[in-house]
C-alpha cells in the first residue's frame, strides 16, 4: 500500500514537473515589425502607428496583450501615453495592430512596447484554426500620407462570424513597413463575401505593396475556438458540371490479369 501511494505520488510531481517546463519553455511574444509617424492637424500633432507581434507558440493562444505607446518631445517629456488592448494573438502566428493618438506639443520620438501576454492551450489542433480569406484587395493614392485601402473577406467556418478586424499594412518596394489602418467588419458568413474599407494615414514613403490580415475581436480565444468548434465550410462542394465518362481511362492495378 505504501509502495502504490508513493507512486501515485511520484507521478503526481512528475505530471506537475513536465507542466511547469512546458510553461517555462513558451516563448515570449516578439514585436517583429513597427513603424510610426507624426503629422501636424487641425488640433495638433496626430501620433500613428502600426506594428507586428510574433506568437512562436504554436500550441498556445496569447491572450490579454497590451501595446503600450508613448512619444516624447525634443526635450524628453512624455506627451503621448497610450494603452491598447489587443485582440489575441493565434498560436505560431501574428497579430498586426495600428492606431493614432492627438498631443498639442510636437513630438520628436515614437516608442512601441507591449505588455506581457497570459497563454491558453489551444483546445484542437493548430491547423483547425484556418485563416479568413481575403481578397479583391485594391490600394489607392489619396491626398499626401494617405491611402484608401478596399477589398472583402469570407469566413470558413459553418458559424457567421459576428465581428472580425480588418487590418491593413503598406510597405515599400523592399518589404518595409510603412504604417497601416484597421477597420471592424459585421457578421461575415461564409456563403457571401464582406467588403471592407480601411483609410491609412501617416504614411511616409512610396507604398509598394499592401498586406491584409483578418482576426476575431477580443482579447481572448473564444470567439476564434467558437468558430472553429461549428466546423469549416467543406471546399470544392459544387457538383461537377461535366459529363461521366463513357469508360474508365485509369489504368488497371499492378498485378491485376484481368480481361
Amino acid at each position: 500500500m505504501a509502495a502504490a501511494l508513493a507512486l501515485v505520488v511520484m507521478v503526481v510531481a512528475a505530471g506537475c514537473s513536465t507542466s511547469e517546463e512546458k510553461t517555462k519553455q513558451l516563448s515570449p511574444l516578439a514585436l517583429k515589425e513597427q513603424a510610426s509617424s507624426i503629422g501636424k492637424s487641425n488640433n495638433g500633432y496626430v501620433v500613428s502607428w502600426a506594428g507586428v507581434l510574433g506568437n512562436a507558440n504554436r500550441w498556445h493562444f496569447g491572450e490579454n496583450a497590451v501595446a503600450l505607446i508613448s512619444a516624447r518631445d525634443a526635450a524628453g517629456k512624455e506627451v503621448v501615453r497610450m494603452e491598447q488592448p489587443l485582440d489575441a494573438i493565434p498560436p505560431g502566428g501574428s497579430l498586426s495592430f495600428t492606431g493614432e493618438a492627438v498631443s498639442k506639443v510636437k513630438p520628436e520620438r515614437v516608442k512601441i512596447e507591449y505588455r506581457p501576454a497570459s497563454w491558453r492551450p489551444v483546445a484542437r489542433i493548430p491547423s483547425a484554426f484556418r485563416p479568413f480569406p481575403v481578397s479583391d484587395v485594391a490600394t489607392e493614392k489619396l491626398e499626401a500620407g494617405s491611402y484608401l485601402v478596399t477589398g472583402y473577406i469570407s469566413d470558413p467556418f459553418r458559424k457567421a462570424a459576428s465581428s472580425l478586424v480588418v487590418t491593413a499594412l503598406l510597405r515599400d518596394d523592399a518589404g518595409t513597413l510603412l504604417g497601416g489602418g484597421t477597420t471592424f467588419v459585421d457578421d461575415v458568413r461564409a456563403e457571401r463575401d464582406r467588403r471592407f474599407v480601411i483609410t491609412a494615414n501617416g504614411i511616409k514613403g512610396k507604398v509598394a505593396d499592401t498586406d491584409v490580415s483578418v482576426r476575431t475581436w477580443g482579447a481572448t480565444a473564444k470567439p476564434y475556438e467558437e468558430l472553429v468548434a461549428a466546423g469549416t465550410v467543406p471546399v470544392n462542394a459544387t457538383k461537377p458540371t461535366t459529363k461521366p465518362f463513357a469508360k474508365d481511362r485509369g489504368y488497371p492495378p499492378i498485378g491485376d490479369r484481368r480481361p
